[in-house]
């Protein structure tokens, strides 16, 4: 299957990253190329990208997708949170600009056998990385009932969580629960009839929580931005699109506290900590998707960017 993903908020992301001919740029999650493409574009015979992406078929679309500026570019099979490392090997220890577009793509959910949609059956998988062991069929089946309360509360944001966790480790008491169609059936059954209708899909919150979970995409984006902070050059732009309430808290706190990180108390008349702002969230809220867009592409309606600006030495 060909990996197709429209990239959402393309044009702002562009924009905000205030691109220089000969800088340097990392797409830290390089998907379909997409973000990069238009970045390549921009770059002059001495500027620079390099593409990290986890999923080897978005490193293969991603390459074919830059193959026209393949002299600029290097592409590295790795998570974005080795992104330092991954820049350290390459000889590079500034960047002037970082992309973050999170979440799973439109090609892994279309794509029935990677187990990443309820809407198609296929055996539970949903790694972004198929060099990992562990599948979504080890959580569903080996996590206990308070851990997967824990995940689809936390994670999935659903109120029937206890009672989906309570059905989930029934049902896999008579057999193991193999496909997204027997997960569905069960989450399903776990939720009264009047509000199956409303809100969607009743598998979409525990098919994403179990998704987190088992990629670790909230904890690898709260370890990872401070040091992508650290490596923008003066003035360099981080821009981070978000899908989830969640991962939008946690880009919002770390951009806050790299912006304002003085810990002295507030009757303080000057700061005694040391701690030094690196820079700035600008704009101040969140830029979201227009109009025309949300017409285009219903899988951008949940999308926010937002921009952190490294302050000149």
């Amino acid at each position: 299957m060909e990996f197709k993903h429209t990239s959402v908020l393309l044009n702002e992301t562009i924009e905000n990253l205030n691109i220089k001919p000969e800088g340097i740029y990392v797409d830290g999650t390089l998907g379909g190329g997409g973000h990069s493409f238009e970045i390549c574009r921009r770059l002059g015979p001495c500027g620079r990208l390099i593409g990290i992406d986890q999923d080897s078929a978005a490193i293969e679309a991603g390459t074919r997708r830059l193959e026209p500026y393949k002299d600029q570019v290097t592409v590295v099979r790795s998570n974005y949170c080795r992104m330092k490392e991954v820049l350290h090997e390459l000889g590079i220890e500034g960047v002037d600009g970082i992309v973050l577009d999170l979440g799973v793509s439109s090609y892994q959910l279309d794509t029935a056998e990677r187990g990443f949609s309820y809407r198609e059956n296929a055996p539970l998988d949903m790694r972004m990385d198929q060099r990992q062991t562990m599948t979504a069929r080890d959580i569903v089946n080996d996590y206990s009932e308070a851990e997967l309360y824990r995940i689809i509360r936390d994670y999935g944001e659903d109120r029937f969580a206890k009672n989906i966790a309570k059905h989930i480790v029934a049902a896999r008491k008579k057999q193991p629960i193999e496909t997204t169609d027997e997960l569905s059936e069960v989450i399903k059954a776990a939720i009264p009839m009047k509000f199956r209708a409303v809100g969607g899909h009743p598998a979409k919150r525990t098919f994403q929580a179990i998704r987190i979970e088992l990629n670790r995409e909230l904890e690898v984006l709260r370890d990872s931005l401070d040091d992508m902070i650290d490596l923008l050059n003066d003035d360099g732009r981080l821009c981070v699109i978000t899908f989830h309430s969640l991962e939008d808290r946690i880009v919002k706190t770390i951009f806050k506290k790299n912006e304002n990180p003085c810990e002295c108390p507030p009757d303080f008349p000057v700061c005694v900590c040391g701690k030094v702002s690196k820079g700035k969230a600008a704009p101040r809220k969140p830029i979201l998707p227009g109009e025309e867009e949300l017409l285009m592409n219903s899988r951008s309606k949940s999308a926010k960017l937002r921009v952190f600006i490294r302050k000149k030495a």
